[in-house]
């Protein structure tokens, strides 16, 4: 049974502006060990921390992934990309979770599908340091494929990529949780939030294997320029949305 939530806690939550004050209250208090430590924990919680870095874990998919201060908290819309790319892995199949964050599609993949060989890769440090926690396989720490072992070359049945694509302008307009306490770098997708993008996507060819697919999130608005740089890299792509989750992404293969 899940302890009965402090009152007290529940008034400085709700205070700070928390909608789910007492289910934030449950989850800080099943964390902290003594009442200072759950003190702490409010206090972090209550100067706009995101929760997941607060408690040091992100429920994904069903799974609990570690989560540090300043990373990328992985995002409920981003079960599509796992969905889609479940669909397309089998056992054996070759997976790559590209700018993976602390590993949540990754590591949400290899559960869903057995027997898969797992790498996953990201520029920054604390994020690397979670996903060697949450991923089965290697992680690599780099930039997009420069840290890639060049035995993956060609063989990567499953791309996926959750780059940043949010418009530089419009990192202003996010949440606090999120501008403020998340590495700029998980966030910042350039002029018209596809920068990053475009270099996966003209990437992908030499580390795909012949029929592999990349599947890239994007925003239901930039999904027609995220299409375009993958058709431009000779990928055959299209587009998938899921009105409930608010999520898009596309899915683009490499010829036989």
């Amino acid at each position: 049974m899940s302890p009965d939530p402090d009152p007290a806690v529940v008034a400085r939550l709700r205070a700070a502006g928390c909608v789910f004050a007492e289910e934030e209250a449950v989850l800080l208090l099943a964390e902290a060990a003594s009442a200072a430590e759950l003190d702490g924990l409010v206090a972090r919680r209550v100067s706009g921390e995101p929760l997941e870095q607060v408690l040091g874990w992100a429920e994904f998919c069903g799974l609990r992934l570690a989560v540090e201060p300043g990373v990328f908290v992985p995002r409920q819309r981003t079960r599509l990309l796992v969905r889609e790319a479940v669909a397309l892995a089998g056992p054996g199949s070759v997976v790559l979770d590209l700018c993976c964050g602390v590993g949540a599609v990754g590591a949400a993949v290899a559960a869903a599908v057995p027997s898969i060989e797992l790498h996953a890769a990201d520029l920054d440090p604390a994020a690397v340091r979670c996903a060697r926690r949450n991923v089965p396989g290697p992680v690599h720490e780099g930039d997009l494929y420069g840290p890639l072992p060049d035995a993956l070359r060609g063989r990567v049945d499953v791309l996926v990529a959750n780059a940043p694509y949010v418009p530089t302008e419009a990192i202003a307009l996010m949440p606090p949780e999120a501008r403020d306490h998340e590495a700029r770098a998980a966030l910042d997708g350039g002029a018209d939030g596809l920068d990053v993008q475009r270099r996966v996507a003209a990437g992908a060819p030499d580390w795909l294997a012949p029929g592999g697919a990349l599947l890239i999130e994007t925003g239901r608005q930039q999904a027609p320029a995220t299409l375009a740089a993958c058709t431009g890299a000779g990928l055959t792509g299209r587009v998938v949305e899921d009105d409930d989750l608010a999520a898009t992404v596309v899915v683009a293969v490499r010829g036989a």
